[in-house]
């Protein structure tokens, strides 16, 4: 079976550390993945969230229908566009007046868009309307799916790396503040966010996932979405 094709627009190179180990024990299939963004060739469009938007929001300029028929994504099997859920508690203007401005101008659903939580999924699904705004009136297609850990992708690492009973797990996907807490813990469980420092931590991701799973539900809302997308690409995951 030859090897699927993956491509991921991420907020950062952390972020593709535990969304690639996730795949790994999400999927049966060997796979490539190519991260379209952030991308060395285009910094103009920066790092964070504020770079998946503009990359959503390029895209959405030319023209094509869907993902699906998106020159640039043509190679690809799937294609995954990854926002960490606390975007819903951020605002337009922290990317910047041109952003704010063109936010707007598109009539773009309003930032911050945050739900009460617990529970974790309706912030989620605000979210999701937000990013397909980006895209205009391109469609998402069949075979592009949205990763929106909550409140980060720190959160599945995390879970992976700690039992459900440890006080960093405490308040979970609805904690904004965990990702930062994890480079405060004690010496023998601090976790940096560094791509170095993930990565090291990332095969507890794939090893962990049906307790990821278990502890952060969003997870398994991903999973869902990753296999549909295959199942309709390249047939059963």
């Amino acid at each position: 079976m030859s090897e699927l094709r993956i491509a991921l627009i991420a907020e950062g190179p952390t972020d593709y550390e535990v969304i690639n180990a996730a795949l790994r024990a999400i999927l049966r299939q060997p796979f490539i993945i190519t991260m379209l963004q952030p991308e060395a060739t285009k910094p103009e469009f920066g790092g964070g969230w504020g770079g998946v938007l503009k990359w959503c929001y390029q895209a959405s300029q030319s023209g094509c229908l869907s993902l699906d028929t998106y020159p640039p994504l043509s190679g690809f099997d799937l294609v995954i566009i990854h926002v960490d859920a606390d975007v819903a508690s951020k605002s337009y203007t922290d990317c910047g007046s041109e952003v704010a401005a063109l936010a707007l101008a598109k009539q773009w659903v309003s930032l911050p868009c945050a739900v009460p939580c617990p529970p974790p999924l309706p912030t989620v699904e605000a979210l999701e309307h937000c990013i397909t705004g980006w895209l205009g009136s391109m469609a998402m297609g069949a075979k592009a799916a949205l990763c929106m850990p909550s409140k980060s992708s720190g959160t599945w690492l995390a879970a992976a790396c700690f039992s459900s009973e440890h006080t960093i797990l405490q308040g979970g996907e609805c904690d904004l503040g965990l990702e930062n807490r994890l480079s405060t813990l004690k010496l023998n469980e601090r976790i940096k966010k560094t791509a170095v420092q993930y990565r090291a931590k990332a095969p507890l991701v794939t090893k962990n996932w049906e307790k990821i799973k278990a502890d952060c539900p969003i997870a398994s809302r991903f999973e869902t979405l990753v296999r549909s997308c295959i199942s309709l690409s390249r047939g059963p995951c």
